[in-house]
């Protein structure tokens, strides 16, 4: 698997009264760097609704919270596809700072649906072989 990163600083607002990373913060920075993962493989979402009516979902997250980012430190948000099959894509997810430590783990389940009525379809062909290859 070939892995996507994203750079992430933590701003003020980022974090909760402890100083902290508040934990609802994390799920932001997973969704950034999705979004910027599709678009390496050319998927800018609101125009694959409009041209197609499609979207995608998150179905299920599990996340471990290992260790407590900081205000203004520099992370980086990591994506890695696992093989897709139907309309379930399977992700992982970290946040890591510069050295590598990990400060948040998930497991992903996006799920590709129609718009109109958010029912499950099987994702398109050619996402699918991209994401294979693990490049755009």
């Amino acid at each position: 698997m070939i892995e996507f990163a994203w750079p992430i600083r933590v701003y003020y607002e980022d974090t909760d009264a402890g100083g902290v990373v508040y934990h609802a913060r994390y799920l932001h920075f997973l969704e950034r760097a999705r979004t910027e993962w599709l678009r390496t493989f050319g998927v800018e979402q609101d125009r694959m609704i409009a041209e197609s009516g499609l979207v995608f979902l998150v179905a299920r997250m599990v996340i471990d919270y290992l260790r407590p980012a900081r205000f203004n430190q520099e992370l980086r948000a990591t994506v890695s596809a696992a093989a897709a099959s139907g309309a379930r894509l399977p992700l992982q997810q970290e946040i890591r700072d510069l050295s590598g430590t990990v400060y948040c783990r998930a497991d992903v389940i996006v799920v590709c649906a129609r718009a109109s009525d958010l029912k499950p379809v099987r994702l398109p062909r050619l996402l699918t072989e991209e994401w294979s290859h693990g490049h755009p």
